[in-house]
């Protein structure tokens, strides 16, 4: 299950008391939570193509949010998380947003999944936006590849989705066929919608419902898993694309005790919760602090099936001996954080984040939106700042200044990152903005 711009403090388990989140926070107790999970950009589309072939976006040439007036897409070169599964002979379907391109040939159906219901791309692209309804037009949503209506009704999406998940798992299951489920709730991105049964039911508002409508989602594909007996050989996770809008006030969640949130590469856009569960492995109530990023499940699940990785460069790596306890160590000596079309703004390397010259957005000093209606972020510019998350999780003190050596050891990994994969700002290697499809290492 990976949801929509959820904060890292919007599940009980990370933080959140305004509202309840039972079904996921048994779902940690019963696996693992990890503390400093990552999204690889703090933005929709890039996120999902991180997820689904385990390589940084901007390899690929996916950027920002893929929209209606946008004609790229997933490239026919990436093998996919549902084209894995295939291979291996898994049933496999997505139910929600896709946000990987809206055109034929780039569906999910072309590339690993049978079976897809649900959106081309974010829910607030549609004629109702509050701000500014001329902008974008009628929001198709999908089975396979038809489309089978038009702005269809948001209170159902997440109810819907979840239906078809059980669905599918019942009658892969009854089927004798092993399964992989891709749920992709719209939720929490504005705008919120939540179904009458869910309505009114927490005691903070429609973002408080939403959020336990997601949780109840959860319980529900929990549930069908033990009702067929299935529950301790299924490994399931759940994530978040990226932090939260925080623009959107009482529409939006928490990233706290972190900075910043959803389009800034500080810890509150990019620093997700992540859970897994499994029980033949993974031992219940583990806690894992070492750093790890999204783009880890491809090359993880890939090692889990005994499947081949693709012979193209794979960011990613095993996450496995993290998952179930065999080791405390991060997989990765660093993780590397771009934005925008390619501009390498922040990496990530043991404790240590350091931040590269860029301008960033902040609520900080404003008000925040109501009911749907957005604030107004203001802009500023960060220098180049090193912060110790062990005991700064804020980035509130830069201590580049007392630590020049570790300065040094990231610039020098950063540079041969972007010597990789360029970075569009300063001129490295390959820093032209890059055109949909595989980059390959030089």
């Amino acid at each position: 299950m990976f949801v929509d711009d959820m904060g890292y403090a919007d599940l009980s388990s990370y933080g959140a008391t305004a509202y309840a989140t039972p079904n996921l926070d048994r779902m940690a107790a019963q696996g693992v939570r990890f503390t400093d999970f990552y999204a690889s950009q703090p933005v929709c589309s890039a996120s999902r193509a991180a997820l689904l072939t385990g390589t940084y976006s901007n390899r690929i040439g996916i950027h920002g949010a893929l929209g209606p007036s946008n004609t790229h897409g997933i490239h026919d070169d990436e093998v996919t998380l549902g084209e894995l599964f295939q291979s291996e002979g898994y049933s496999t379907a997505i139910y929600g947003k896709w946000h990987l391109g809206h055109h034929p040939q780039f569906l999910p159906t072309r590339h690993g999944f049978d079976d897809w219901y649900g959106i081309p791309y974010s829910n607030d692209m549609w004629p109702h936006h509050p701000e500014n309804p001329n902008a974008w037009g009628d929001l198709p949503t999908f089975e396979n590849e038809t489309v089978v209506g038009y702005n269809t009704d948001q209170t159902r999406f997440t109810t819907d989705f979840t239906t078809r998940g059980v669905r599918f798992i019942e009658k892969s299951v009854a089927a004798g066929s092993p399964f992989f489920l891709y749920v992709a709730h719209p939720m929490p991105h504005v705008p919120l919608f939540v179904s009458d049964e869910h309505a009114g039911h927490s005691s903070s508002g429609l973002f408080g419902d939403v959020i336990e409508e997601i949780d109840w989602s959860m319980g529900q594909l929990l549930a069908v898993l033990d009702f067929l007996g299935i529950a301790d050989e299924t490994l399931v996770l759940f994530a978040s694309d990226n932090g939260p809008w925080l623009s959107y006030g009482n529409h939006a969640g928490s990233a706290l005790p972190l900075r910043e949130g959803k389009g800034t590469t500080f810890e509150g856009g990019i620093r997700v919760p992540f859970i897994a569960r499994w029980p033949k492995l993974i031992p219940a109530g583990l806690e894992v602090n070492a750093p790890a990023m999204i783009i880890d499940i491809f090359p993880t699940l890939a090692g889990i099936l005994g499947a081949e990785l693709p012979s193209h460069p794979i960011d990613g790596k095993d996450i496995l001996p993290l998952l179930s306890g065999q080791s405390g160590e991060s997989a990765q000596e660093a993780y590397y954080f771009w934005y925008h079309d390619n501009h390498l703004q922040a990496m990530r390397s043991g404790n240590w984040k350091l931040h590269f010259p860029h301008r960033y957005r902040t609520m900080m000093g404003q008000e925040p939106g109501k009911d749907g209606i957005p604030g107004k972020y203001v802009y500023y510019d960060t220098g180049l700042e090193l912060y110790d998350l062990e005991t700064d999780i804020g980035e509130t003190t830069n201590v580049a200044a007392d630590h020049p050596d570790i300065v040094e050891h990231l610039t020098t990994l950063a540079n041969l990152k972007r010597a990789e994969l360029g970075d569009k700002v300063t001129g490295a290697i390959g820093a032209e903005t890059r055109e949909p499809g595989r980059i390959e290492s030089e």
